[in-house]
């Protein structure tokens, strides 16, 4: 796990104890030197608490030059925190989530967890591959949700520190064993999380796996650029770069139809706030949108939210053919999170890139399916700036 920056820093600590034990008083540390031709980015490691069979659970906050933190830990592979400035250089987290593991151990909402072994729903928790059908738990009705009952957001993975050619992160590994959560083959996961120093925040997912199985691996951040405990998350101006979008029944389940935005609720093409519409949508937003240009490996831009009151810009980027947008709908309240703020209606959304919700049971949309030989790939970029 010990990279470059780390061992210097343990050299740095080892020689001020020296200093310490021979009655001199220790030199300030020197800021962490960046190797050079590496990334301007540091990654700080700490214990944040202990599950309870004692196992510990880590926190990795990656830090950038330009006043951008990102804080992840190795239970559920979660994004904890992401700190963004403002466009008068105030710098304020603009996720949901909570202050402690304890917060984390027992949340109902996937506030920034890695979602598996299939994010979203399938209809009836049953699909049919190779002409056999699996049972999968129903945790959303008589639908499966997000992996199940113990899905990855609820396993301890195992981490290293990384460095890369732009940035600096968190290597996050598992292995999910055949028949977990009632799904085939043994998966092989990795869950890579980097900050550049361009104020990027990356999110790059790989899988295999020994035998014939579907994958969709999601991150599930909730987003609210002014800050959750500012209200809610109406004003901010959305695009999405999808003209269409896969209706749904009233499970949530897509019909299978592919329907075009214009002249719909639905029509994010051109920026608009996320309440303008929402009235028109019961329920509120939690679709899947069909991202244009999608070619496999092909990364391109999703979508761009704008918060006019803070200037906060985010890009989202991937390489996946659709994004769910979710307008925290089920929030009510009920759940309180950091710094004591209760999440109410709308106070935060998300935007998943993803495969399309209930595709091992729709034959028309692209496939979920991973053999053994394959690999799994999932990229997902946030650019964050401000205007």
């Amino acid at each position: 796990m010990a990279s470059t920056r780390r061992d210097w820093l343990l050299v740095t600590l080892g020689a001020c104890v020296a200093l310490a034990s021979c009655g001199k008083e220790p030199a300030p540390p020197a800021e962490t030197e960046t190797p050079e031709g590496g990334p301007d980015v540091s990654v700080e490691e700490t214990v944040y608490g202990q599950m309870p069979d004692g196992r510990d659970v880590h926190l990795y906050t990656l830090t950038n030059s330009k006043g951008m933190r990102v804080k992840l830990i190795d239970y559920g592979a979660i994004t904890v925190g992401v700190e963004v400035p403002d466009s008068d250089g105030n710098v304020t987290d603009v996720t949901l989530g909570y202050d402690t593991l304890d917060g984390w151990l027992g949340s109902p909402s996937y506030f920034g967890a890695t979602v598996g072994r299939y994010a979203n729903r399938i209809a009836g928790g049953t699909f049919e591959l190779d002409g056999k059908t699996y049972e999968l738990a129903t945790n959303d009705g008589e639908n499966h949700l997000h992996g199940g009952e113990k899905g990855f957001d609820k396993r301890l993975w195992d981490a290293e520190t990384v460095e890369t050619d732009d940035g600096a992160g968190v290597r996050f590994t598992r292995t999910s064993p055949d028949g977990e959560e009632g799904y085939p083959g043994t998966l092989q996961v990795t869950a890579l999380y980097t900050l550049t120093d361009r104020n990027e925040f990356k999110v790059e997912f790989t899988a295999t796996t020994d035998a014939p199985t579907i994958v969709n691996l999601v991150h599930h951040s909730y987003w609210n650029l002014r800050g959750p405990a500012n209200g809610d998350v109406l004003g901010h101006e959305l695009m999405l770069h999808a003209h269409k979008y896969t209706p749904v029944d009233e499970g949530l389940i897509p019909t299978g139809e592919l329907k075009p935005v214009e002249d719909t609720p639905f029509d994010f093409t051109e920026a608009k706030p996320i309440g303008r519409d929402i009235g028109k949508v019961e329920g509120g937003y939690d679709h899947n949108f069909v991202l244009n240009e999608y070619e496999p490996g092909k990364v391109r831009l999703a979508a761009r939210v704008h918060e006019p009151t803070t200037g906060r810009v985010m890009e989202i980027r991937t390489d996946q053919p659709g994004i769910q947008f979710y307008s925290g709908n089920f929030l009510d309240g009920s759940v309180t999170g950091k710094d004591d703020v209760a999440y109410k209606k709308h106070y935060g959304f998300c935007l998943e890139t993803q495969h399309y919700p209930d595709s091992p049971n729709q034959p028309d949309f692209p496939s979920v399916v991973l053999r053994p030989g394959e690999t799994y790939k999932h990229v997902m970029i946030h650019k964050f700036s401000t205007e």
